[in-house]
């Protein structure tokens, strides 16, 4: 017998071992690749976990390094709605009622905080001044009389608050009608430590136009800027004061964005493309600011965000991700709003949540340089070239330019002269028992002393 035969014969005698080997090497494979399946997934799952812990973790090493600069927040305002400004009711630890205090803000790695001194726009033509000196004194006091607070009024002051661990309390007025369109009032404002103001609330101002058409004052054509409004802007650049643009209207910002020798900012707006609201900024007017070197501070409230009532934490990302895309990373910041609007997005709630954002913005692949201009970087450099452009008009006397009577249109301004008694009304002009007081005591006294001669007599 052949070689060949041999052979086939002994495979023909060992076929039935042969397959009963096969099947049980099958039914192992099998096995172990079900086992292998099952390992992967808890490999799986304990990766999730790990790579979960190591992100959030990421998030906390990423902002105790670059600690947030907030640029937008209305606790004063609540002070005075809630509280009337009475400090001495609360613990500003633990305020009830509203999003922010200070372990708040500690929690949400918040290291400065501009706090928008604000008073609405019925004040206007009123007393919007006195109210935002009240206003000024809360933000003031709350932020000298807690030691985790601290005034500054600079960009070193807020860099040397960060090494001090201090939460940073930075004072700016929302709206212009709080100077009553006067300079001198403005710079007393900058005295008080006030270092940015947009120029608009939901009102005209007599010198600069609103986003919004809630108040019918002050219209204008083709005037949205005045030359008044523009020597504002000079104004504030001479003295190192934050030209802010949130609230005004478009053609407002693009002049001043034009007018403006510093960076300015939008401090609580974001992007019109995502949703188009009137308080959010148009693609082309975001070309004219990364120009200008300014930057825009994203709001968090719904409105702006989804253009509904509700939002999350991806509509917020979706801003972020455009305005990058059309600008970079290095004309953003956070600008959140609370205790400015009602309605935040889920997840977003209150000032502790900032991280969440943050890991919602690495998990899109922002890397962390550019988020650690998101989160300060980017308010320092425009807060310090503000700062240089004020070193070089140092020699710039300030300014005194003056709003014409006509365009202020207030029964309220008063210009000092003598007045003219015939056109006061008749309740402002001295009484007649007044006028004519010394007449009468004459006539008195020459009665009595006639009435003591004739008892002499």
């Amino acid at each position: 017998m052949g070689a060949v035969a041999v052979f086939r014969q002994q495979m023909a005698a060992s076929y039935p071992q042969n397959m009963s080997s096969r099947k049980t090497l099958t039914r192992a494979s099998s096995s172990f690749r079900m086992k292998s399946f099952k390992h992967l997934v808890i490999l799986s799952s304990l990766c999730s976990l790990i790579s979960g812990y190591s992100e959030r973790d990421r998030v906390r090493d990423l902002m105790h390094r670059y600690p947030l600069i907030d640029g937008h927040n209305d606790l004063a305002l609540q002070l005075r709605r809630l509280h009337n400004n009475r400090l001495s009711e609360i613990d500003l630890h633990n305020v009830t009622k509203v999003a922010t205090d200070i372990t708040r803000l500690q929690a949400g790695h918040v290291q400065a905080q501009m706090f928008a001194v604000y008073v609405m726009c019925g004040a206007q033509d009123k007393d919007a001044v006195r109210l935002t000196l009240e206003q000024i004194d809360v933000v003031r006091r709350m932020c000298t009389e807690y030691q985790d607070f601290e005034l500054v009024t600079s960009a070193q002051e807020l860099r040397n608050s960060e090494m001090r661990q201090k939460i940073a309390c930075l004072i700016s007025i929302e709206g212009g009608h709080s100077i009553d369109s006067s300079l001198p009032a403005l710079r007393m404002f900058y005295q008080l430590g006030v270092r940015s103001m947009a120029l608009t609330h939901t009102c005209n101002t007599p010198w600069a136009e609103s986003s919004s058409k809630l108040y019918n004052v002050y219209q204008r054509q083709n005037n949205s800027l005045t030359h008044f409004g523009k020597a504002v802007v000079e104004e504030m650049n001479r003295l190192g004061m934050i030209v802010d643009l949130s609230h005004t209207s478009k053609d407002t910002a693009y002049a001043v964005l034009k007018h403006s020798k510093a960076p300015v900012i939008f401090s609580h707006s974001s992007s019109y493309s995502i949703c188009n609201h009137n308080r959010n900024v148009p693609d082309w007017l975001l070309h004219e600011l990364k120009k200008n070197r300014g930057l825009i501070m994203v709001n968090l409230h719904n409105d702006f965000i989804s253009c509904r009532d509700e939002a999350n934490i991806s509509n917020v990302a979706d801003h972020f991700d455009h305005i990058k895309k059309v600008i970079g990373a290095e004309s953003i910041g956070i600008g959140g709003d609370f205790e400015g609007a009602k309605r935040f997005p889920q997840g977003l709630e209150d000032v502790s949540k900032y991280p969440a954002l943050i890991q919602e913005l690495l998990q899109r692949r922002w890397t962390e340089n550019e988020l650690a201009d998101v989160l300060r970087r980017n308010f320092l450099r425009v807060f310090e070239e503000v700062e240089k452009v004020r070193n070089e008009l140092s020699l710039n006397r300030p300014s005194e330019v003056q709003i014409p009577i006509e365009e202020v249109q207030n029964a309220c301004r008063l210009v000092l002269r003598p007045p003219n008694l015939r056109e006061l009304p008749s309740y402002q002009r001295p009484s007649s028992r007044a006028h004519h007081g010394p007449k009468g005591l004459l006539i008195l006294a020459i009665v009595l002393l006639l009435s003591s001669l004739s008892m002499i007599e």
